[in-house]
Parts: structure tokens; C-alpha cells; sequence
């Protein structure tokens, strides 16, 4: 199977319209079909559904899709790495993050790196624990940084000096706005919009252990989305602290739950993969950084 006749497919599914794909790849749209035909043919599935204006994937074909997607993602990281070796300048890195202000740490590492390498270039992946490490198993992702446990017997670890801290997202004129803090008891019987992870890998134990008594009215992957359903007064986000933007002129507020409960932050990456020299220029200027910041830490 050739990874042309992939970035074909992938072109088509993308374009969901034969001869708009066979003009983005600069081939003519009868030989785009009889490529996707022969395809299909090999794989002994149809891959799209054809109409007269456009086509679609088929259940195979979204299958076939994040297939094809992981392989020549992978052949385009693979040949970045082998071009960047010969003279390294920079090259291309690919960092999994969950939705953390401790990422401005990874950002400070970025502008360093970009000063140094100006070719150096920066893909974000935000996802949820499991869609960001099952793209690091599969090679997909240079890092992740992460805000739960886990077993990190599969990974190399380094410890982030950094931990968020959990409370509830809400509207200004909530009647919980006058608090300062809150208690575990106060999220009982608020209609509450969390995490799509849920009470899983992401959220700690003090909360976990209240998920019988809770009132989960929606669920998120974006923090910035539940905002606006908080902004609504559909509910109350559980979240982290300093992710949306509050304050005076704003119309939500942020509210501690206490005692504290915070999240640690770790950057890990694969053991069975070898890192990019592009990955290993970025894990050195970030342990420098850290290091930097924790002599700053003990003068201070």
C-alpha cells in the first residue's frame, strides 16, 4: 500500500468531494477515483458512500481514515527527524497537554527554543488523558504533560514544579460568589458541569468519593465551552483555577474548594520510542528552565 494512494484517500475524505481533492492534489479526478477504487478493492471494503455531488466515508472508511491518518503522520515525522539530522536547525515537536495554566512553563521553553532554532516548529494536541496517551504510545507525540496519577512504568517522568488547584467556575451574582472558599459539601446539590474524563484518572479522591451525591447536569473536553453554559447559569464548573479569565469586569468568578486540593503536574514520554533530536534539544532547555526556576525558588 503506497503512502500516496493514502494522502489521496485522506485528501478526498477531507474535501468529501472528488474533484475538489483531485485539484488539491494536482491529479486529475478520474485517476483519483480509479485510486480510491482500487483501494477499496484491496481492502475489501467500500470506503465511501457516493453521491452526485459528494461523498462521504462509510463506517470502514472512518476506520480506515484514523488509520491512514496515524501512518502518514508518522512517515511525516519520521522524514522531519532524518532532515533535521543533517544539519540541525530545528524541526518539528509535538507536545499532548492537558488545559493547565502551568503550560505557560512549556510556552517559556518554546520561545527559548525558538530563539536558538528558528525552524523550530510547534504542534499542540489538548485531549483528555487517554486520547493524549494513546497517541504518545503510538509515536504520534514527541511529550505529554499531565495533571493526574498514573502508572508511569511505561514512561519516562519528570516532575513539573507546578499544581493546580481545583474549585468551581460560576456566575458573579452566585449566591456561593460570596464565599471565599468552598467545601466539598457546598458542591452537593449544585447542578454541576464537569470534565468529560469525569471521576476518573483526572479528578482527585476528596472529590471522587462525593460522585453518588453530585448532580452532574453536562460534561466538557474545553474549558472555554463550559463557560459559556456557567455564563448561561446552567451550572457550576468544576474545574482549575486560572483557565478562564476573572475578575471585576468580568461575570464569573472563581472559588477555591478547601481544605486545598491540587493536581501535580508531570511531563512524560515514551520509553519504547527514541526521542527526535528536535525532543531531545526541547527536554534539555525545559529541565534547564526548571532547574532556573527552582534556584530562584530557594534565594527567594
Amino acid at each position: 500500500m503506497e503512502i500516496r494512494v493514502l494522502r489521496y484517500f485522506l485528501e478526498a475524505a477531507r474535501k468529501q468531494n472528488m474533484s475538489k481533492a483531485a485539484a488539491q492534489l494536482h491529479v486529475t479526478q478520474p485517476t483519483l477515483s480509479r485510486q480510491i477504487k482500487d483501494l477499496e478493492e484491496k481492502m475489501g471494503h467500500l470506503l465511501f458512500h457516493r453521491g452526485n455531488h459528494s461523498i462521504a466515508l462509510t463506517p470502514e472508511g472512518e476506520i480506515f481514515y484514523q488509520r491512514a491518518l496515524a501512518i502518514v503522520s508518522m512517515v511525516d515525522r519520521t522524514l522531519a527527524e532524518f532532515d533535521a539530522m543533517q544539519d540541525f536547525q530545528g524541526g518539528e515537536l509535538s507536545i499532548g497537554c492537558a488545559e493547565s495554566e502551568g503550560m505557560h512553563l512549556v510556552a517559556k521553553a518554546a520561545k527559548h527554543l525558538r530563539q536558538a532554532y528558528p525552524h523550530m516548529t510547534f504542534h499542540l494536541y489538548s485531549g483528555n488523558f487517554e486520547r493524549v496517551t494513546d497517541h504518545l504510545n503510538k509515536g504520534l507525540l514527541d511529550f505529554a504533560l499531565i495533571v493526574q496519577e498514573m502508572d508511569t512504568s511505561s514512561y519516562q517522568m519528570l516532575p513539573v514544579p507546578y499544581q493546580d488547584t481545583w474549585g468551581l467556575l460560576m456566575p458573579a451574582h452566585a449566591p456561593l460568589a460570596q464565599k471565599e472558599t468552598l467545601d466539598i459539601t457546598d458542591l452537593l446539590d449544585l447542578p454541576l458541569i464537569v470534565s468529560r474524563q469525569g471521576f476518573t484518572d483526572e479528578t482527585p479522591n476528596p472529590i471522587k468519593e462525593q460522585e453518588e451525591q453530585l448532580q452532574i447536569v453536562a460534561t466538557y473536553d474545553l474549558i472555554y465551552n463550559a463557560s459559556l453554559f456557567v455564563r448561561e447559569g446552567l451550572g457550576y464548573a468544576l474545574t482549575f483555577d486560572k483557565l478562564i479569565h476573572t475578575g471585576p469586569e468580568n461575570d464569573l468568578v472563581f472559588r477555591p474548594i478547601m481544605p486545598q486540593i491540587t493536581s501535580p503536574m508531570k511531563l512524560i514520554w515514551s520509553k519504547q520510542h527514541p526521542l527526535s533530536q528536535a525532543a531531545q534539544v526541547f527536554l534539555s532547555t525545559f529541565q534547564d528552565l526548571l532547574a532556573s526556576l527552582n534556584k530562584v525558588k530557594k534565594t527567594n
